[in-house]
């Protein structure tokens, strides 16, 4: 990513993001990760340091949220438009995993970091992030229990799918595609039978509308 002249903090953490995780596989997620990004992209280390004020565990925020554009940007709308739900997870997750693959031990390291108890919470935040963009992205609009049933369910089948990945030496990557296959085809069955349950009790007397009759009748 080219910075432009005077750049923000956010714009240059954003072009160090990827640059840091390409050398986290050797250096780790660490200043000497951050000094040799910086060094490449022409950005005084200092500043560099300036925009990640949380450390690691920020250089690891930004390079997940790297991670975001560039599915959004292999995936725009229009592409996925022509694809039924099912495809359209699966295809958003293949995107995420395809980014991921070329930086298996900077990943390894990062998921390390964030497993340790104090980051736990921003762990979670980060995956909710990422399954909630996977969701918007492929059209959900759910606003009641469903959004967060949706997002809880792909955020630990995504998190599952990238821990297979990380050993997976299968050719092409085999094995982490039919793993990501078969927990799909379970979020497809867990939504449709939701959807039945719910058509089912739709029309079932409802307890607190009766006794609401009871206490206001109707007139």
């Amino acid at each position: 990513m080219a910075l432009p002249p005077d750049p923000t903090l956010d714009e240059i953490r954003a072009a160090l993001a990827p640059a840091i995780a390409a050398n986290a596989g050797f250096d780790g997620w660490s200043d000497v990760a951050l000094a040799r990004a910086a060094q490449g992209e022409g950005v005084d280390v200092d500043v560099a340091r300036l925009a990640f004020p949380g450390g690691t565990i920020d250089m690891i925020d930004a390079w997940f949220g790297a991670i975001d554009a560039a599915m959004a940007a292999a995936l725009p709308p229009e592409k996925l438009a022509t694809m039924k739900i099912r495809e359209k997870i699966t295809a958003l997750v293949e995107a995420r995993l395809a980014l991921l693959m070329p930086h298996r031990e900077a990943l390894r390291r990062a998921l390390a970091l964030l497993a340790m108890p104090g980051n736990l919470l921003r762990a979670g935040k980060l995956g909710w992030r990422a399954a909630d963009l996977m969701w918007r992205a492929a059209g959900d609009t759910a606003t009641d229990y469903n959004h967060y049933s949706k997002r809880a369910i792909l955020a630990a089948v995504y998190g599952a799918t990238v821990t297979v990945l990380l050993d997976d030496e299968s050719e092409r990557h085999a094995d982490t595609s039919a793993f990501l296959a078969r927990r799909i085809e379970g979020i497809m069955r867990f939504e449709k039978t939701k959807a039945q349950l719910i058509g089912r009790t739709s029309h079932r007397p409802s307890l607190s509308r009766f006794i609401g009759r009871l206490r206001y009748p109707v007139t």
